[in-house]
């Protein structure tokens, strides 16, 4: 008779039991993995972690620049002339500094475009004029300080990720962008149009934006030519463009300076920084030295009192 083959088939009992130790195996290795690989793991994954915002300090000074990376580096100590040297703009100069007071007293105050000629002192009077509120603010008491916040021209994206930073602060902020301008393909200018004046939150009651530009409509005249003679309607195209200087309320126009009133810038200067040099001779040498760089400004007047004060070996610090 044959034999009848026996079943190798496994019981229920025997698999359940490979499949708990097949399933211990890996908790064994992991009770037992070295601390120093884990510490290794634990580094890695921190290091791919953003690494923790630092809380802005508002407190640290009263000036600032924004970074694009959403952080406000402050400026101990600010690149400014004093009022007094700012020569012959005595019209703008008041009515940018009663704007300026208006604002800090918390009453309604405008945007302000400074245009106009260069090296004729549009940034420095906005620096000199928030020195000038804050020391008047100082002296009054139980005011805070006015804040003063640079935003480069590149980062005007970012103007309402900044807004967002001021709208909950109890401080006061002059946002301020030097030498802005516009060129072709660039289309950010709608970003600070938005911000300005037509977002649906609109600009925070405690900032004001002030902004610096060469030209009175921050684009070139080639971009606004160039829209009507090639725009389907030009006259829409331009508007639309040009319409961002309309969000500034005040427009202060720097002109060319008189001889005059360079030599005036000049002998301020002089007289400020105690240089010794003799009234022909400085008159003589100031407007040769205007000539050869073929213009007269506030920056020429101060390019040409570092070379005396350079030739005489003095050293130009400031005292206010």
């Amino acid at each position: 008779m044959a034999k009848k083959k026996t079943s190798k088939s496994k019981s229920p009992r025997a698999s359940s039991a490979r499949k708990l130790a097949s399933s211990a195996a890996p908790s064994k290795a992991v009770s037992g993995a070295d601390p120093v690989v884990l510490a290794r793991i634990a580094d890695a994954l921190e290091r791919l972690a953003p690494p923790a915002r630092k809380p802005i300090d508002l407190e640290a000074a009263d000036a600032f620049v924004w970074q694009p990376d959403g952080q406000l580096s402050p400026v101990p100590h600010v690149n400014r002339v004093g009022m007094s040297l700012l020569k012959g703009i005595d019209r703008v100069r008041d009515t940018l500094v009663e704007n300026t007071e208006r604002f800090a007293k918390g009453l309604p105050a405008n945007n302000a475009l400074l245009w106009g000629a260069r090296g004729m002192g549009k940034s420095s009077l906005v620096k000199a004029s928030h020195a000038s509120i804050n020391a008047a603010l100082a002296k009054a008491g139980g005011k805070l300080p006015l804040k003063l916040v640079e935003i480069h021209r590149e980062d005007i994206e970012t103007l309402p990720n900044l807004m967002a930073i001021t709208r909950a602060s109890p401080y006061r902020f002059v946002l301020f962008c030097d030498d802005l301008s516009f060129d072709n393909e660039d289309t950010s200018y709608k970003s600070l149009k938005a911000v300005l004046d037509g977002g649906i939150e609109g600009r925070p009651e405690n900032v004001i934006f002030y902004a610096t530009s060469n030209r009175r409509h921050l684009l070139s005249r080639d971009m606004i030519e160039n829209e009507r003679s090639t725009g389907i309607n030009p006259g829409e195209a331009v508007e639309e463009k040009v319409s961002l200087s309309d969000r500034f309320g005040l427009w202060l126009g720097f002109h060319r300076c008189s001889q005059d009133e360079f030599l005036a810038m000049v002998q301020g200067y002089v007289n400020h920084y105690g240089l010794k040099l003799a009234e022909d001779e400085l008159r003589r040498e100031a407007l040769e030295w205007a000539t050869t760089r073929g213009s007269r400004s506030g920056r020429v007047a101060w390019q040409f009192i570092q070379e005396i004060a350079g030739r005489q070996g003095a050293v130009l610090k400031d005292n206010e």
